[in-house]
């Protein structure tokens, strides 16, 4: 079983345009769809249309909308009361495949709820191959959550490995108890890269996208050699980069006509972890990876891709 938390869920709302934004206009959407979000979300999705067993934990009210969202979708979940509504996150595309994205803050998750997530993320985490943490943490939450709870399912679960998809301040804070409190795997972009090593993120994938991936390497295996075993980093069109104590590998995409980034990357880690966990080597799982990342690129809105859809073959894996 792969269990994921979403400490911080949403609705994402999408609206698709015909033309492209003109800043101060006023534009109308040739479509408008609501989806339940977020990247552990995102993350069981994909393993559970892949017949995986998966389970979303996240905090929500019995009568939020968002559990509905999630029942409609059939995504398998444990929700967490607490207090407030799911934040609403708005996703605006236009025809060239540009995305902007305006995210909501969401609501303040006070210590009681911090101690029920942590509780129920213990007891699940004993059935469980990989626990993914991903996503922003809410307001109310210490930065240095995520490190607190690998070392809570570690405590309960010394069997699962721990993948951890995070940013900006959480990221720093995880960098900082690698020591004592590195998870298996993480999967950062460029920038999230950047923060997590104290290098120019932009310029590593500045460089990436003209196909020198010396920098993102070089970056990883200083991770790797703080104790994170895996370091998957998603490039966008660029594919990505896989470097663990074993060696480094890169994937370029198959041919792609990008109609939403959104979710990508969490189609990325799915496969990343299914293929893992299915016994497959490094390079074929980042194969797996940069298939899955595409084929949800090439979907509109926020959707997840079936293993049918998976463009495998034209992936290409090369050793770096």
């Amino acid at each position: 079983m792969i269990l994921t938390l979403t400490p911080n869920p949403s609705i994402d709302a999408t609206l698709a345009l015909n033309e492209t934004i003109n800043p101060g206009a006023v534009h109308r959407a040739s479509q408008v769809s609501q989806v339940a979000g977020g990247k552990g979300v995102n993350v069981t999705h994909a393993v559970h249309l892949a017949g995986v067993k998966s389970v979303a934990l996240l905090p929500a009210h019995k009568g939020d909308h968002f559990l509905n969202l999630m029942e409609e979708a059939h995504i398998p979940f444990d929700a967490v009361a607490m207090p407030g509504t799911v934040r609403i996150n708005t996703t605006v595309t236009e025809p060239n495949g540009r995305t902007t994205k305006i995210n909501g803050p969401g609501p303040v998750l006070n210590e009681s709820v911090q101690s029920a997530i942590t509780s129920s993320l213990g007891a699940l985490a004993i059935g469980a191959d990989w626990v993914v943490l991903a996503g922003s943490l809410p307001k109310g939450v210490p930065t240095e959550w995520y490190a607190m709870l690998v070392d809570a399912i570690r405590a309960a679960a010394p069997q699962a490995k721990v993948a951890v998809d995070t940013s900006d301040a959480p990221m720093v804070a995880l960098s900082e108890r690698l020591e004592t409190s590195a998870p298996n795997l993480i999967k950062p972009n460029g920038l999230e890269l950047g923060q997590l090593t104290g290098t120019d993120g932009e310029a590593l994938e500045a460089a990436a996208e003209k196909g020198d991936f010396s920098g993102v390497v070089e970056a990883a295996q200083v991770v790797v050699k703080r104790g994170i075993g895996e370091v998957l980093v998603t490039l966008g069109g660029a594919g990505a980069v896989l470097v663990t104590a074993d060696g480094a590998w890169a994937a370029t995409p198959p041919p792609t006509k990008v109609m939403s980034t959104v979710g990508a990357g969490d189609s990325s880690l799915a496969g990343y972890i299914l293929a893992r966990r299915a016994g497959k080597d490094f390079a074929e799982s980042l194969r797996q990876s940069v298939a899955y990342g595409s084929a949800a690129a090439a979907l509109p809105g926020t959707q997840i891709p079936t293993p049918e859809q998976i463009n495998i073959d034209q992936t290409i894996v090369s050793s770096l």
